[in-house]
């Protein structure tokens, strides 16, 4: 997405659009969804891996259960899939189950560079002293590992890692025990950013897919028994359900506003990205510009008062995203 989002001139009190009319928002592509049902061919006879094109790397717990989510206020009979519960074969030394399901998606190529991932999970831990952790990690078509989500089930911490070969970072963040979340992952692969919440609580914003100048695709999103003791595992387990990724195009916010009686002029965003930050340009002529103002759109929209306009014979505003200065890094969990 250009980075110079949204434009408007003003002069003699008239107020022109350069973007042009602006399209509806189009309808999301679904590039994968499902909810484990028999009516898609998912059977609670069999492990989840090698039904409807899942695929395990490694070995131990998975497969499909019957009204876990009974609470949800679900059909009887509705099934959700699950990763955990049974130990790894005895010969077995990986320290991973991981499940996927291929997606191999170029959003950018297909013109929808925001994807965005969700899916209802809950996690029960060990009723042993061996407690494992439990990951959604990101992947591309090349098989490089972008980003991971993650949940300590020591203690209940909602952790991440990037592909810069650190380790573990905590957002501070909690889960608890046998409750029903919704993890929604946003990525703009068209920015190199990625964003998640919990239960439409933040949890990060706007950290990057890659570090590593890694291929902006979608390979697979894999649910992850991450075993913290090879042999040792915890009989702790998650189940998922309502796996669902979509991909769009990114919109750009719109200007647009009013000229006071004094000739001060009135700029108004909308359109914005929730809690983004814009910062609005100024030119006299379309080849100079000068930052005037930033501002976060807290709710995808804000005001700014222009009073230097009242001493302008024409002047242009564009709008265009502020670079994200904090560091992405919280605090790091290795050693």
């Amino acid at each position: 997405m250009n980075r110079v989002s949204s434009a408007l001139a003003l002069g003699v009190g008239i107020l022109v659009a350069l973007t042009g009319p602006r399209s509806p928002a189009a309808t999301p592509t679904v590039v994968f969804a499902t909810g484990f049902e028999r009516s898609e061919g998912y059977t609670n006879d069999f492990d989840l891996a090698g039904q409807n094109g899942w695929i395990a790397f490694g070995t131990g717990g998975n497969g499909i259960v019957t009204n876990f989510f009974d609470s949800l206020g679900s059909v009887a009979g509705a099934q959700q899939a699950y990763i955990g519960f049974s130990p790894p074969a005895p010969e077995d030394t990986n320290d991973f189950l991981v499940l996927l399901r291929p997606l191999n998606y170029s959003p950018i190529t297909n013109g929808n560079p925001l994807v965005k991932f969700s899916v209802l999970m809950a996690i029960t831990t060990s009723t042993t002293t061996n407690r494992d952790d439990f990951r959604w990690s990101v992947y591309n078509i090349e098989e490089q590992r972008l980003f991971t989500v993650d949940f300590d089930t020591t203690e209940f911490l909602v952790n991440y890692a990037l592909d810069d070969g650190r380790d573990f970072w905590t957002t501070g963040v909690t889960f608890t025990n046998d409750v029903i979340y919704e993890l929604e992952l946003t990525m703009n692969l068209a920015l190199n950013q990625w964003s998640a919440t919990l239960d439409s609580q933040q949890v990060f914003q706007d950290l990057p897919i890659t570090t590593t100048n890694s291929v902006l695709n979608i390979g697979d999103i894999d649910a992850v028994w991450a075993i913290r003791n090879p042999g040792a595992a915890g009989d702790n387990y998650m189940v998922f359900d309502n796996y669902l990724v979509t991909a769009e195009p990114v919109t750009a916010p719109r200007l647009g506003g009013e000229v006071h009686a004094s000739g001060e002029f009135l700029l108004q965003l909308t359109e914005g990205v929730p809690g983004r930050s814009y910062i609005i340009d100024i030119s006299a002529d379309l080849r100079d510009w000068v930052p005037a103002k930033t501002n976060t759109a807290a709710d995808g929209t804000f005001d700014w008062l222009d009073r230097s306009a009242s001493g302008a014979d024409r002047r242009f505003y564009r709008a265009r995203e502020a670079p994200q200065l904090r560091s992405f890094y919280s605090t790091n969990l290795g050693s």
